[in-house]
């Protein structure tokens, strides 16, 4: 295609269409067309001559579901219609804020009057569907007790032909009264897992502190629609409001208690090359430890926002109906769960919804700062929230950091690396960050906060804080250390995995870990001085 550096993204996808048909080598409706680029100008995704762009086509079936409340508010579910029921119900619960819950109503056709609860969506484009939400008519009962309220709840059982009400007779009732007390269970649980828990800055505390009144209230968690992993929204006290993000590690991808209907790993690996099932939640604190603000380490200083401005995140032990439960719930001490908490973030949505040319430059730097240090396997636009400061300015977030710190490079994917502001330099604040990083120090700082790495992930936090300081010496931009970190083809190493290859060749066999990493540090001053070179060249 011949285009212009003003020319609109759209009109591109336009003339791809008309020419694929024409040709024959693909038909594509406009409204099947994965829109991976806004409608902003080549020029803004920094198009130049002889680039190939990728084009991904999502070809599906889209059913247009509204859903009217009796209080008049409408709300709409575009999906496939290959879609189970069941993913409907998770999409109306979600936009209900958790106040229905799945197993809380059931789905009927107008068309046939059928239940719906396990099908795949109608294929009827013209097919109503009602909503008939289950409620209880249990009977509740209140007596004071001295100063507090003691409910008591009678239930309703159905004969098949009604509602028929069950009550104990006072015999009956004296009888329960002298059975032994079972063994207690527990609607909700939430605790910390921390040994440094006396420590923990204000925010942490607060933050904790607001989950546990939303659940002490009865504001029940709600997974998230999207995703590949069990993620859970929860609200604060008022329950208008989200204030965490709950990941569970049994409800990882691939892990055995994953909601998605994923299989679970056969080796232990996770979607990621080089990163384990069940270690996400662990990996999720560490990059927040490892973004420390400018003055020192995480827990050394009192500022909640690091440098790259990853949300507050700990490690809790939690426990909730809401949550999957492959042997269900009994509100017993084998339902408490293992898992990251994350402080919520109010945002305008993610970056797959802005163009790049929306990114102030110092935002995108500080992102490339954290993924290049962590050697992030799983940095794509979705992952980065947009959200706007007290003064107006644009600020991006980045969050789902459970693919980071892998044992090994070939994973390694950054969106930003497609963005105009990484081939600019780094402002000397940001020079200043890369150079007072201590990667020993950071090490020994993981290991004091519950985290003994693999010896493995131990060495690329090396070997990536090595590359992005060596980087920066020789005044390489955000693109060009990225490039050397990633894979220009899924089949083919990337200049790192290289330069690590070539380390291991001139370190002595059974050398120290000192040893190593002083042979990789050759090879990589060897390979930026032919860098360096070439680029001088041209």
């Amino acid at each position: 295609m011949k285009v212009s550096e003003p020319d609109w993204i759209a009109s591109m996808k336009l003339r791809i269409q008309d020419g694929g048909k024409d040709k024959g080598s693909y038909t594509a409706r406009k409204n099947q067309q994965k829109k991976k680029l806004p409608d902003s100008i080549l020029k803004d995704y920094g198009f130049s001559d002889g680039n190939v762009m990728h084009l991904a086509l999502r070809l599906s079936d889209l059913l247009g579901i509204f859903i009217k409340t009796a209080y008049g508010k409408v709300l709409e579910f575009p999906l496939d219609k290959n879609k189970h029921v069941k993913y409907l119900k998770q999409l109306i619960s979600y936009q209900g804020n958790g106040i229905i819950t799945l197993d809380g109503f059931d789905f009927f056709s107008e068309r046939d009057g059928h239940q719906e609860n396990n099908k795949r969506n109608s294929e009827d484009k013209e097919d109503v569907i009602h909503l008939l939400v289950q409620k209880s008519a249990a009977k509740i009962k209140a007596r004071h007790v001295e100063n507090d309220i003691e409910l008591s709840i009678v239930a309703n059982k159905s004969n098949g032909r009604g509602v028929k009400e069950e009550s104990l007779t006072d015999k009956e009732a004296q009888s329960e009264e002298s059975k032994p007390t079972p063994e207690p269970k527990y609607d909700y649980l939430l605790e910390l897992f921390s040994e440094k828990s006396d420590n923990m800055p204000s925010y942490i505390r607060e933050l904790v502190d607001n989950v546990h009144q939303g659940l002490k209230k009865g504001h029940s968690p709600s997974m998230t629609p999207d995703g590949c992993g069990g993620t859970y929204l929860l609200p604060d006290s008022s329950g208008q409001k989200y204030v965490g993000v709950f990941k569970p590690t049994d409800e990882e991808p691939m892990a055995f208690n994953n909601p998605r209907g994923l299989p679970v790993s056969t080796n232990g690996e996770g979607m990621k090359r080089g990163t384990r099932v069940g270690e996400g939640a662990v990996r999720e604190v560490a990059v927040w430890a490892l973004d420390h603000p400018l003055n020192g380490q995480r827990y050394f200083s009192r500022q909640e926002n690091g440098f790259s401005g990853v949300p507050a995140s700990i490690l809790i032990r939690c426990m909730h109906k809401n949550f999957n439960y492959s042997d269900g719930f009994d509100g017993s001490e084998k339902n408490i769960k293992l898992g990251s908490i994350q402080k919520f973030v109010e945002n305008l949505g993610t970056c797959e919804d802005f163009g790049p040319q929306a990114f102030p430059v110092e935002e995108v730097h500080k992102i490339s700062v954290l993924d290049i240090r962590v050697a992030n396997t799983d940095r794509h636009a979705g992952n980065i929230l947009l959200t706007k400061s007290e003064n107006g300015k644009t600020v991006l977030v980045p969050i789902d950091h459970g693919y980071c710190l892998p044992e090994n490079f070939e994973d390694c994917t950054f969106e930003w690396l497609n963005w105009p502001q990484a081939k600019l330099p780094y402002s000397p604040e940001t020079v200043t960050y890369i150079e007072s990083l201590d990667v020993e120090e950071d090490i020994k700082h993981l290991k004091s906060c519950g985290w003994d790495m693999p010896p493995a992930c131990v060495r690329t936090l090396r070997i990536s804080t090595m590359l992005l300081q060596k980087g920066i010496e020789h005044g390489l931009t955000p693109y060009a250390i990225g490039s050397i970190m990633c894979r220009d083809d899924l089949d083919k190493e990337s200049v790192l995995e290289e330069i690590v290859r070539e380390g291991t060749n001139l370190a002595q066999p059974g050398s120290t870990e000192e040893a190593f990493m002083e042979a990789i540090s050759r090879a990589m001053d060897q390979r930026l001085k032919q860098l360096m070179a070439s680029k001088s060249s041209h």
